[in-house]
């Protein structure tokens, strides 16, 4: 069975034989159809992710709302993956040192996006920042043992727990055909394609996740190369647009219509559903980004009413909760280099103000949230 989108190869003989699918090269032939629907789509997606790289550039702590946006798309990157994790576990000021593996998932995840985002600005994209995205991702967690940094030489499938190559649900390329279609998507990534990037960016995704070319991870790696796409193609400054609630929420969807582009080589239907993925999460970003900046107004506001000269301190540890909303004293007191009475003074006035509360205990520690603000974060984890 042929179509655009490639061709499914027969390998071993026997028994032993399975089909592996062999996509063709990007971009696809005949080119791309742009119906006035999806060129309706295309024009409102792209309104909608200007307006964001607009909002984006206004606001001061920006850098804040992006650390905070990172870890949030870790979590429903990895929650994809079936890991049972919350928010509050890792934003757990003894996070680093949790012995739980799902949280490890997660803060590599952190990890290898902050990596890839700064090696991207001596690097294009491309698949050596792969595997070493790849490489950090992995790095002491479940999977560890399949390979990390590298792609596959063996023979992988996509099915439920405990399916065999012979009741999965697709098979991707075999090993040498996988090799050579990763070659091909390199130099995709980095052509000349007059095709707007939005678009170019559906078929990467859908490109990486047919080729499948780890062992374990692709879906978080894929998921990452189109952040990292849209930022070398200058369609966003910032990794402030991620599509993994709106494909959690449609996961079912998103499994289907990848399908669809394999079995009948129909690009368009996925690239409309991509492009609606990119403008649900650009207006989920837009509003994130007006709650917070509202809230953090608010908050200054109750500022006010403490004691000058208790003021200045007060303000370094409402800084530092805005980028840590979980936190306890003695670890803040080490990150701000100030004394455990000062932090303790700070705290009790943030608690007086009503911005913070005592949430949990650590030990003998005292753990504080500042639970408004993580309200916002917690939408759709």
């Amino acid at each position: 069975m042929t179509n655009r989108a490639g061709t499914f190869v027969s390998n071993l003989s026997g028994e032993m034989e399975y089909k592996s699918f062999l996509p063709s090269p990007l971009p696809p032939k005949p080119p791309i159809e742009l119906s006035q629907g999806l060129l309706d789509k295309l024009i409102e997606t792209n309104g909608r992710i200007y307006a964001l790289e607009t909002l984006s550039s206004r606001i001061p702590d920006m850098n804040l709302f992006i650390s905070m946006y990172v870890r949030k798309e870790a979590l429903i990157s990895s929650q994809i993956e079936g890991t049972q994790c919350t928010l509050e576990d890792i934003l757990d000021p003894n996070a680093e040192n949790n012995a739980n593996l799902e949280v490890s998932d997660i803060v590599n995840y952190v990890k290898a996006t902050v990596y890839a985002l700064e090696r991207l600005k001596t690097l294009p994209l491309c698949n050596r920042l792969i595997k070493e995205t790849h490489a950090i991702l992995m790095e002491g967690v479940r999977g560890k043992e399949k390979s990390p940094g590298e792609f596959r030489y063996s023979q992988n499938w996509v099915g439920g727990q405990g399916s065999t190559i012979r009741n999965a649900r697709y098979i991707p390329p075999n090993p040498e055909d996988m090799q050579q279609a990763m070659s091909d998507l390199e130099k995709y990534m980095n052509s000349d394609d007059p095709q707007n990037p939005l678009i170019q960016a559906a078929l990467i995704h859908y490109q990486f996740e047919t080729i499948h070319p780890f062992l374990d991870g692709n879906g978080r790696v894929g998921r990452l190369l189109i952040t990292l796409f849209l930022i070398q193609k200058k369609v966003i400054s910032s990794p402030c647009l991620y599509i993994s609630y709106f494909l959690k929420m449609n996961r079912i969807e998103y499994y289907d219509r990848m399908t669809q582009v394999r079995k009948t080589g129909d690009y368009e239907q996925w690239i409309f559903f991509f492009l609606n993925a990119l403008n649900e999460s650009a207006a989920d970003a837009i509003q994130t980004v007006e709650l917070l900046t509202k809230l953090h107004a608010e908050s200054l506001l109750k500022l006010n009413s403490i004691p000058s000269r208790q003021k200045a301190n007060t303000l370094k540890v409402f800084s530092y909760l805005e980028a840590n909303p979980i936190i306890d004293t003695q670890k803040t007191a080490k990150a701000l280099n100030l004394s455990y009475n000062t932090v303790a003074k700070a705290v009790s006035n943030l608690c007086n103000t009503g911005i913070l509360q005592q949430t949990s205990k650590s030990g003998k520690a005292n753990i504080y949230s500042y639970t408004q603000y993580l309200d916002i974060l917690r939408s759709g984890t």
